[in-house]
């Protein structure tokens, strides 16, 4: 009896065409994947273009809590074990194109494929070091460093293959919610950068690399703004 060779499982082609439990999504800027409030169905998996994910205050005030590019999944809070409601909006920065994947696919793919699953780990495992640097950043690092590393986490600076060295458009409001400072100084900060060369802008940023010394050698005239408190509000 011949035996059939079992077919390696192709992850980069499961998460670029569409299937059992999973569709091709195309958004345009502005436009939302899910907002909060909504039944927790389906996790996204990011082919193309930017987004960011928020969330509203009961008072009505919105943060942005972190930013996406491409290879990032999105709503992955749907595979708890008990089905809630969204607690955060994902919304499209510019043009994305995505693959929406059923709660229940992504169930059955993570508990059938291995390579699959090693994959979606290792993206949980990214972005959980990813919220401990961004909690590490808002309680000791100035709000102009805070503002030099978003600014190179969105120029994807670390990141191996080609980088978005200029960024997709974004608010001051967008940056001082993320920094935890307001727009008056993220904008002071922004002047300061480009007139030390560190950065371009005429519509849209262009990073350059040197924006790295900010982060990792505090290379600013006359030192850093203050280091937030470590109790009660810090203050810029």
């Amino acid at each position: 009896m011949v035996k059939l060779e079992q077919r390696a499982f192709d992850v980069a082609a499961y998460l670029k065409s569409a299937g059992l439990g999973r569709r091709i999504v195309e958004l345009t800027p502005k436009q939302a994947f899910y907002s909060q409030g909504d039944l927790s169905d389906s996790v996204f998996y990011l082919q193309k273009g930017r987004a960011r994910v928020t969330v509203v205050s009961h008072a009505g005030k919105e943060a942005t809590i972190t930013l996406l590019s491409a290879g990032d999944f999105v709503g992955e809070c749907a595979l708890a074990a008990v089905p809630g409601l969204r607690l955060s909006t994902a919304t499209a920065i510019t043009t994305c194109t995505a693959l929406k994947i059923s709660r229940d696919e992504m169930i059955r793919v993570m508990h059938a494929e291995h390579e699959f699953s090693d994959l979606f780990m290792k993206f949980l495992l990214e972005r959980s070091m990813r919220t401990q640097a961004d909690l590490v950043d808002q309680l000791f690092n100035s709000s102009e460093k805070r503002l030099a590393r978003i600014l190179l986490l969105m120029a994807e600076y670390g990141k191996v293959g080609e980088r978005d060295v200029l960024l997709p458009k974004i608010s001051q409001e967008t940056l001082a919610e993320m920094i935890g400072t307001t727009r008056s100084r993220v904008s002071f900060f922004m002047n300061r950068f480009r007139k030390l060369g560190f950065i371009d802008y005429e519509g849209r940023i262009r990073v350059h690399k040197s924006l790295l010394n900010v982060v990792l050698h505090d290379l600013l005239p006359d030192g850093n703004a203050e280091k937030p408190a470590l109790s009660g509000i810090p203050e810029d």
